[in-house]
């Protein structure tokens, strides 16, 4: 076990999470290297939240097992909750009280030393870009700013494995970008960061990443071992005129096992290339839809959800680990 503590910032193993009838989160099994940027890429519902605040100490597991930080999510949650930053999606700020007070009241909360307090507040300030905003109320920052200043108040007490549920949801792609660069920094410099996110862009800047869908854990592994090996499927990118008009219809074609909508196109899911290439055209030509492209292209991670999840709800396979 001091062997697994030592290799791994978060272990766990069939957790499980119950709301009277409803099982919220199903039989989950991962584990986070130490100074890992681990994605947890999910829709909304399909028990992100749930999981990562068992992993904070928030909520018991129903059954399962689990270490944060080498303590035991079960018998030393308080310990977890000492040695972890956490950041909700909502930003828990005092709108009420300026970026100053508002980083002097967390001081508090995670009891940090009078004699490191000036310090680690004025490094939170210079990491979050605030210096010169320290006076103004939180209510009248923009959704960024509030955004840093959430991630700075979580890393107050130094705390070596940091949870960021949702962390950019509502904020511009701007500020999103500028939060990931501080992520990255932090990764830098020994950081464990298990972030949950629905953004598939965000999911491919992670280390690896974990895919859950109805509470289950469907597939894990890097960005680009899912894309390249665990996909099973070909992907052919549709550019045509009525775009829905010709989804609707590909819906019902044997060859399409998947259709989903991708900017200003289609992308279809095929086990055969060549056999769903010469039967779209036709279907679509008796449709009177013009094609403008029709090419097999290198799927991106949205096509690997959508890919895993068609599969999931037809077979109830389980995609192996990497």
């Amino acid at each position: 076990m001091n062997e697994q503590k030592d290799q791994y910032a978060v272990e766990i193993k069939d957790l499980v999470k119950r709301f009277g009838d409803l099982t919220a989160v199903k039989n989950i099994s991962l584990q986070v290297r130490e100074g890992e940027v681990f994605g947890f890429l999910g829709p909304n519902g399909s028990g992100k939240t749930t999981t990562i605040r068992m992993l904070c100490g928030l909520l018991i597991p129903t059954s399962g097992w689990g270490r944060v930080g080498g303590f035991d999510i079960l018998k030393e949650a308080e310990k977890v909750k000492e040695h972890i930053g956490y950041m909700s999606q909502k930003f828990s700020l005092y709108q009420d009280l300026t970026v100053e007070e508002n980083i002097d009241f967390y001081s508090g909360i995670y009891r940090v030393a009078k004699q490191t307090k000036r310090d680690r507040k004025e490094w939170v300030l210079k990491m979050a870009g605030l210096a010169d905003k320290r006076d103004q109320l939180t209510s009248e920052l923009a959704g960024g700013w509030k955004q840093r200043l959430a991630l700075g108040c979580a890393l107050l007490h130094d705390p070596k494995i940091l949870f960021l549920d949702e962390p950019t949801a509502g904020v511009d792609p701007s500020s999103r970008r500028d939060f990931w660069d501080l992520i990255y920094q932090l990764s830098q410099e020994g950081t464990t960061v298990f972030v949950t996110t629905h953004y598939m862009d965000e999911a491919e800047h992670c280390d690896r990443i974990g895919l859950i869908s109805q509470g289950e854990l469907v597939a894990l592994g890097s960005p680009q071992y899912l894309k390249t090996e665990l996909m099973l499927d070909k992907v052919i990118y549709l550019e045509c005129d009525r775009c829905l008009d010709a989804m609707v219809s590909l819906e019902q074609e044997q060859t399409v096992k998947e259709v989903a909508l991708f900017g200003r196109g289609l992308h279809l899911m095929v086990e055969d290339v060549e056999a769903a290439s010469a039967v779209v055209p036709t279907l679509l030509k008796k449709q009177g839809i013009a094609i403008a492209k029709l090419e097999k292209i290198t799927p991106s991670l949205e096509d690997v959800f959508v890919s895993l999840l068609g599969r999931d709800k037809t077979n109830s396979q389980r995609v192996k680990a990497k």
